[in-house]
C-alpha cells in the first residue's frame, strides 16, 4: 500500500474524506433465516436465558467471563436488569426463531464513534445455541448492524489469551489477530493477558459473502453437517 505524506515529507495516514462520527446502536430488533436479537429485557428473556445456560453440563463456560457462574435464577436477574440498564454495554438477546425462546445473550460495548470504533463482548451462548448456524447468524446480525446500518470502521474482538475456544471462534468468524496486551486486566483475582482481533471495513464485503454462503440450507446435508467451512468458502471467496 503507498504511503500517504504531508508537506513535510513525512509518511501519514490514509486520508478518510467525509468522515463524521457514527451513530450509537439503539438496540433495534435485528432479524435473520435462523434468528432474531433483541434489546435484552429482564421480564422478557431472564427466565429463559437463565434456563438455557443453566443446561451445561458444569460451569467452565463462566471461567473467562468476568461475571457468573450464577447460582440461582434470583441472582441471574440482579445482573441482567443492570445490564439492560445501560446503552454501553448495549445487550442483546439471541432468540431462536425455532423455539421462539432466548438461548443467549451478546453485546456492543466500548462504543467509540467519533473513531467508528466498537467491541462485540459479554458472548453467552447456551448449549442450545454453540456450533449451531444460529450461533453463527447471531454474530452475522450484530457485524451486518455494525458495518451496513451504522457505517463503523473497525470492529473488535478481545478475550483472556488463554481462552482458546474464544480465540478459535473469532478466527473462525473472520477476526484477524493483532497481538496480546500483558497484565491489561484484573478480574475474579486473577490476571488476565488480552488478545485482540479486529475486522476491518475493507474486509467487511468479503466476510459477509462468506457468511451468506455458509448459511445458505444447501451447505448443510440432511444430519444439518456443513458441507465447506467459513474458512474454505472465505478462502475461494479472495481467490
Amino acid at each position: 500500500m503507498p504511503e500517504h505524506a504531508n508537506e513535510f515529507g513525512q509518511p501519514i495516514g490514509e486520508p478518510v474524506p467525509g468522515w463524521t462520527a457514527r451513530p450509537l446502536p439503539h438496540g433495534r430488533t435485528l432479524a435473520g433465516r435462523y434468528c432474531r436479537l433483541e434489546a435484552l429485557d429482564p421480564a422478557r428473556h431472564a427466565q429463559e436465558v437463565f434456563a438455557a445456560l443453566r443446561s451445561a453440563r458444569d460451569d467452565r463456560d463462566w471461567t473467562y467471563m468476568a461475571v457468573g457462574p450464577f447460582s440461582s435464577a434470583a441472582e441471574f436477574e440482579v445482573w441482567i436488569r443492570e445490564a439492560a440498564s445501560g446503552t454501553d454495554p448495549q445487550h442483546y438477546a439471541v432468540i431462536d426463531h425455532r423455539s421462539g425462546r432466548a438461548v443467549g445473550t451478546l453485546s456492543l460495548m466500548r462504543q467509540d464513534p467519533a473513531n467508528g470504533v466498537i467491541e462485540v463482548g459479554n458472548v453467552m451462548f447456551s448449549p442450545l445455541l454453540k456450533r449451531t448456524t444460529v450461533a453463527t447468524e447471531a454474530q452475522l446480525l450484530l457485524m451486518t448492524h455494525v458495518f451496513d446500518d451504522l457505517g463503523y470502521r473497525r470492529y473488535e474482538w478481545k478475550c483472556d489469551s488463554r481462552n482458546a475456544p474464544s480465540r478459535r471462534a473469532a478466527e473462525r468468524l473472520g477476526f484477524g489477530y493483532e497481538g496480546t496486551f500483558r497484565q491489561a486486566v484484573v478480574y475474579k483475582g486473577r490476571s488476565r493477558d488480552t488478545a485482540w482481533y479486529s475486522i476491518i471495513n475493507s474486509e467487511w464485503p468479503t466476510l459477509r459473502q462468506s457468511f451468506a454462503s455458509w448459511l445458505e440450507p444447501a451447505n448443510f446435508d440432511n444430519d444439518g453437517r456443513q458441507r465447506r467451512s467459513l474458512a474454505e468458502i472465505r478462502a475461494d471467496i479472495r481467490a
